[in-house]
This record gives structure tokens, sequence and C-alpha cells, in this order.
């Protein structure tokens, strides 16, 4: 039999469709390959037993010709989703043992389409990282490694954040897609560093209840997959207006599917110059070239424009978004769930509580939100932000009036580095991962982003498609022109196991 593993999204619920195979074959297949990655430290918490009991019902109504859209597909979590009975710890001491007796609403809506979970996957703490080092369960380690004229190279590579655990759950072939979460770049970074597409769809389209919130303006759920067309079908099940969310959208969710393949001609593309920075990798640049040359012989049309204050994004960003996570996560002070560690009197009991539950990253920005938002401070820094936050949708509003149906950048400054090779003396260079990610996020827009080869080091590049607000079916579109022309990339082969 063919390797299970090995099959697209999109081949599998053809295939379970066409009884070439049972649910129960494909979900035990993924959950022998979890197993065996187990080194990659991808998973949180596997569920094989959930999984298994979930197949043999989709081969009940498979069998009666009754399958739902995701049918009998296996998929990992993200663990800042809450699965009802299942622990969620967003990677985090401070939710150790929290088993919610809810469902957030995407993963609902995908249990409802049919899907079956493998588990919970790693991520950055309550997903504020770039390379899934802050976990507090210890790093994801990539499925990718460098090569070149000296042959493999040994280092562990980290698979970008903060949904670095379902990046490389997906580019290892242990499930067939994943849920993750963009707050400044955390779906389409690691996807980029994985040879996977990401998707981050506009700020509403998906909920956001029964996520662990973040920064509540900036985050969005969206998946990462194989290929565009999976991340389309699984986007889909995931998108939908929730009364239960106050910045969830009211409009109908489109066949996303069926944009991908749709024709690029006529659509008009836009280069900002602002993008190319001092300093950026000449493979960088030389692969947005490439990726401006093949939607141009798609038939799309290229053309210049600016967004002048994009220079400005990430400052901005790194006071909006730890100040609402100094918000947010103001409400873990071990009373009602988590852990808890005694002390005095109840205000030891915050302190000490919150000292060992929280890591140095998550201390950081509480820190730093505490601080923009304090007296005497809030004007000069958040207000600011906020306002700079503005100006920076303005620039894509701008653009988008003139006539641009999306927007071509790189997706990342480099291609993956090694677990331990930045970030620990000036967390500042970390931050600086996200550059090309996070104005998509202060502006609330959709961004998609596609392998575009492999780097001279032999690891994979991305690019970003950044479009209109609710118009993903445009990048659905584009992203498999890129997808199409662009090299092949053939995912690692299984050296962890």
């Amino acid at each position: 039999m063919t390797d299970l593993t090995r099959l697209s999204l999109a081949a599998a619920r053809d295939g379970l469709k066409a009884g070439k195979f049972t649910a129960t074959e494909l979900t035990r297949a993924h959950v022998e390959a979890v197993a065996k990655a187990r080194a990659l430290n991808a998973f949180l918490k596997e569920t094989p037993e959930r999984a298994l009991a979930a197949a043999a019902e989709s081969d009940a109504r498979l069998a009666k010709g009754e399958g739902r859209p995701l049918e009998g597909l296996p998929l990992g979590i993200k663990d800042l989703y809450c699965t009802n009975g299942v622990e969620t710890t967003a990677a985090s001491r401070i939710l150790e043992g929290f088993k919610p007796h809810y469902e957030s609403t995407v993963t609902s809506q995908l249990w409802r389409d049919g899907a079956v979970m493998l588990g919970k996957l790693n991520l950055d703490e309550f997903a504020m990282g770039s390379s899934n080092e802050t976990s507090a369960y210890g790093p994801v380690v990539s499925p990718w490694r460098r090569s070149g004229s000296q042959g493999i190279d040994s280092a562990k590579i980290v698979p970008g954040g903060s949904s670095g655990g379902s990046a490389a759950a997906v580019a290892a072939h242990l499930c067939l897609a994943a849920t993750a979460t963009d707050t400044g770049g955390s779906i389409r970074q690691p996807a980029a560093f994985t040879g996977t597409v990401g998707i981050k769809p506009t700020y509403g389209r998906c909920s956001r209840w029964g996520i662990v919130a973040f920064a509540s303006s900036l985050d969005q759920a969206g998946p990462i997959a194989r290929d565009v067309r999976d991340a389309a079908i699984m986007l889909r099940s995931m998108a939908g207006f929730d009364p239960k969310d106050s910045t969830s959208v009211d409009r109908p969710v489109p066949d996303y599917e069926a944009a991908v393949g749709a024709s690029a001609k006529g659509k008009k593309i836009g280069i900002p110059r602002e993008y190319r920075l001092d300093g950026m990798s000449a493979e960088i640049d030389a692969l947005w070239m490439k990726g401006v040359e093949w939607l141009k012989a798609a038939g799309a049309e290229i053309v210049d424009i600016s967004l002048p204050h994009t220079s400005h994004a990430l400052p901005a960003y790194y006071i909006v978004a730890p100040a609402e996570a100094s918000s947010n996560l103001a409400r873990y002070d071990g009373v009602r769930y988590g852990l808890r560690k005694p002390g005095k009197d109840i205000v030891g009991m915050y302190e000490n509580t919150r000292a060992a539950g929280f890591g140095a990253e998550v201390r950081r920005r509480i820190m730093i939100g505490a601080y923009v938002l304090s007296a005497g401070y809030y004007d000069a820094y958040y207000v600011r932000a906020q306002k700079i936050r503005t100006l920076i949708r303005q620039d894509f509003e701008a653009a988008f009036h003139a006539g641009v149906d999306a927007i071509l950048t790189p997706a990342t400054p480099s291609t993956a580095f090694a677990i331990g090779e930045k970030g620990s003396a000036d967390p500042v260079e970390m931050y600086l991962n996200d550059v090309f990610t996070v104005t998509v996020n202060m502006a609330g827009l959709p961004g998609l982003v596609v392998p575009g080869g492999l780097a001279s080091d032999g690891l994979p590049l991305g690019l970003q498609l950044i479009g209109r607000p609710f118009e993903e079916e445009t990048l659905f579109s584009l992203g498999s022109a890129i997808e199409q022309a662009a090299p092949k990339i053939e995912q690692p082969k299984a050296w962890w196991a």
C-alpha cells in the first residue's frame, strides 16, 4: 500500500471517498508516524485512542455515503485551541493540567466536518516567539537540516514560531494539516521556514472564541498545510461567523478550493519598495524577483508601490502586542485553574504562581506591556503606536484603492536558524524575524505564504502574498500560480525515526 502519510489532504480525502483505504488505516499510519517522531517534540499531547475511535466512526459514515468535507482526515491542533477534556497548556507551566470543559469554535467546526484529532501541538509559550524555543516543554526541532558542500549539517534547526509544532508536524508528514494562529507572523514565518503553506485570514474571518488570547486585536486562526489546495480546504471549515466572538464578521464563507488554479491573468500585483531592506540576503531578494517573473508569466501585471510607514510597523507592533498581552495574561493568577504556588497571603500566592508559571519571554512582554500602559507613558507609547497602526492600514488602503489586487513580498529575512543561535542575548534580533509579516496583522489583512524553493544551505524559502480584506480567494489563485511555477520541494527524509 502507498505510504498514507505522504498523501496531501485533498488526495487523502479523495482516496477515502473512493474506498482506496479506510479512515482507520489512514489514522493509524499517522498515529505511528507521530510516535516515531517524538525526537522532533512537535506534539505536547498525543490522543491516539480518541483519533482511532473518531476514525472508526468516520468509516461507518463513509460506508453509508454520508462523508462530510473533512471526514476521516487526521489533523494536529495547536495547543492554543481549547479542546474539551484534553489538556490545553498554551505551552506554559501556568496552565499545566488545565482540561477545558468546552471546545473552541474553530476546532468544533473541524469535528463537525468529520476531522480526526491526533493530538495537541507544541508552540512558543502563549504564542510569544519566532522560533518555538520559548515553550515550557522544550523547543520543537524542524525536520529540515542544513546541507552544503560538506554534506548534511547535524545542527538542530528551528521550525519558526509560534506555530512551530504545527509547521514541523505538517512538514514531517505527521498529520495531513494543522491549525495554527498568527499574531505577528506565527503562521506565515514557520510555513516559510519549513516549506509548507500557511494562511493568516482576514481579522474576523475565523472565530477567536476558545483560543487562548495573546493580543486580541491581532490574533487570528488559520491553517498550515502541505500545499495551497489543502490550505483552502482547511480554511473553509475553520472560517465562519460566531456570535460568541464580538470581532467575528458575519459574511458567507466562500468555496476557497474553487479559487485554486483560477487564472491570475489581469491581476495587478504591487511590489512595495520599502520591503527591500538594507542587509537583506541576496538569496531572499533573488527569490522575490523570481516570484515577480512567475506571476508575470501567469498573466499578472506588476506595479511598484509605496507603503511608507512600513519601517514603523515592527516597533509599533512590539508596543501594541505586549500591551494587550499584559491585560490578557492578568487572569492567570493560580486561583481558578492551572498552576498554584502558595504564599504567605493572596498577593504572595499571585506573585509566586506567576513567577514560577511564566517563562522569561512571557514575563518580558508582560513587563513591557504594563510599562507602556502605565500612567505617564500611555500617550507616549501605546496611543502613538495605535496612531502608527492607523497609518499602516491607510498605506494598504491607498495601494488597493489604486487598483492593486495583491502585494508580493518576501516572507522572512533569512532561512531558518539553529536552535540557540539567536535571541538569547538580544531579544530584538529574534523580533526582527517578523519584519515582513507584522504589517499584515496591524492592518487586519489576509496573508498567504507559499514555498519558493531552497536556499544555498538547503533550507526552504517562502514568498508572501498580501490581499484585500476578505479576498482570500485571490491569494489562493495567485498562490497556486506561484506553486505551479516554483521548483518542487522534496520534504526531508525521516532522519528522526
